[in-house]
């Protein structure tokens, strides 16, 4: 295809790496972000194989493992009981695979340090309420009225909240999710938990607490865990006017060896509420704007794959242009490619999650007696963790080639 002029809307992962991956395969393209300052959002996120091999690829590998923690297995115990109801272990997979626990502030940072350095253009302070399309050119409507452009093509990557995809024909059905997470980013004594490990504790499907090493953001900074507990968002308020030492007082009964984490909590501002929906895109563009990420699809937590999903998508947006001299055809292309994989881990996330976030105790005690024996028995553990490695289905397949091959036609390798 012919060099394409690209307005990326939202300074995300997926908007950064959309802007790397693009531009090095001969594409201009401009970052349009709401903000005056970008910055990330929240406290810590898994990378899984596949959105590692996609950060591989842009050469961002050693940045990033630089910034992060490997984890090689997840593990959970019922709190009164004792029992384990959660054992994943990516050893289970060929080829050496595992996760990295990073902040998320890390993964930000490594995608804009790279958009920095290569001078690719980024506009803050300019929130795009809408497109409008005129013949073969897309402008972006920026709130006040000032039209900006023309562009070939437009790729929304500003997020679940995404002000363009509520208001496409393509819009989807959005369900929010009764239950969400109190998450905290705090400085990890050694030994606290298993530093390989997300480790979580229940208590039915009520209460679900994890501790998630996340590593070093930066060299000079201690190693530090993202402390997550999960509850009802219509909880939230009365959480909070009941006090921060009764909640931490419930965090402690339940797991004692949280102390130094909770000793280091003095106001609920060090907390951040995390709301979850679930939606999927059935047809992720429409004319020349195309969905990618959280706009595209959002669900829960649970299987930790939304920042590779949207690392995917990019790639696979990036694929598909490579491979035709048809914007229409690449975008037809690109839905094609990532329909089975996005569809897939979004029905299995809505799946799993009530199992532990519901109100339901009969879907928490099959958790607990049957999880930790799937987990046993082959080929029980190896489908555990495909699932969570998202590698049940090789989201490189549908493009007829295998990983390496698939990212090498992306994108020339960075010098």
């Amino acid at each position: 295809m012919k060099s394409l002029k690209i307005a990326i809307v939202g300074a995300g992962p997926a908007g950064l790496a959309a802007a790397l991956l693009l531009s090095r395969a001969g594409h201009t393209t401009e970052i349009v972000e709401r903000f005056d300052n970008p910055a990330p959002v929240g406290s810590a996120l898994m990378l899984q194989p596949t959105g590692l091999t996609v950060l591989e690829s842009l050469g961002l590998g050693p940045a990033i493992h630089a910034a992060g923690n490997r984890i090689d297995r997840l593990f959970g115990t019922e709190t009164k009981r004792g029992c384990i109801v959660l054992d994943v272990r990516y050893d289970r997979l060929a080829g050496g695979r595992y996760g990295l626990a990073v902040h998320r502030a890390a993964l930000f940072d490594t995608l804009y340090d790279e958009v920095s350095a290569r001078r690719h253009l980024v506009f803050t302070g300019r929130r795009v309420t809408g497109t409008l399309e005129e013949g073969s050119q897309t402008y972006l409507i920026i709130e006040g009225g000032e039209r900006v452009g023309p562009y070939d093509l437009v790729i929304d990557a500003s997020g679940a909240r995404s002000e363009l995809i509520a208001a496409s024909p393509v819009a989807p059905r959005t369900r929010n999710l009764a239950y969400g997470a109190f998450w905290a980013t705090l400085d990890c004594p050694d030994g606290l938990v298993d530093e390989k490990a997300l480790t979580q504790r229940y208590d039915q499907a009520q209460v679900m607490i994890g501790v998630l090493p996340i590593g070093q953001r930066r060299p000079d900074l201690p190693k530090q865990a993202a402390l997550f507990w999960s509850l009802k968002i219509a909880d939230a308020d009365e959480v909070r006017r009941q006090g921060l030492d009764r909640w931490k007082s419930a965090v402690r009964g339940y797991w004692p060896e949280c102390q130094p984490l909770l000793d280091q909590i003095i106001d609920w501002d060090q907390l951040t509420l995390a709301r979850y929906t679930h939606r999927t895109v059935a047809m992720p563009y429409c004319g020349r704007t195309v969905f990618v990420g959280d706009s595209a699809h959002s669900t829960s937590p649970q299987l930790g794959q939304g920042a590779n999903m949207a690392l995917l998508d990019v790639a696979a947006l990036a694929h598909a242009l490579a491979g035709n001299e048809d914007i229409g055809a690449a975008l037809a292309d690109y839905t094609n490619a990532r329909r089975m994989h996005v569809r897939l881990f979004q029905l299995l996330s809505l799946v799993f999650t009530p199992f532990y976030q519901s109100d339901s105790t009969a879907l928490a005690w099959v958790r607990d007696r049957l999880v930790a024996t799937i987990a046993k028995v082959p080929p029980g553990p190896q489908i555990l963790a495909s699932i969570v490695s998202g590698t049940l289905i090789d989201p490189f397949a549908s493009a007829g080639l295998s990983e390496c091959d698939w990212l090498r036609s992306v994108v020339p390798q960075p010098s």
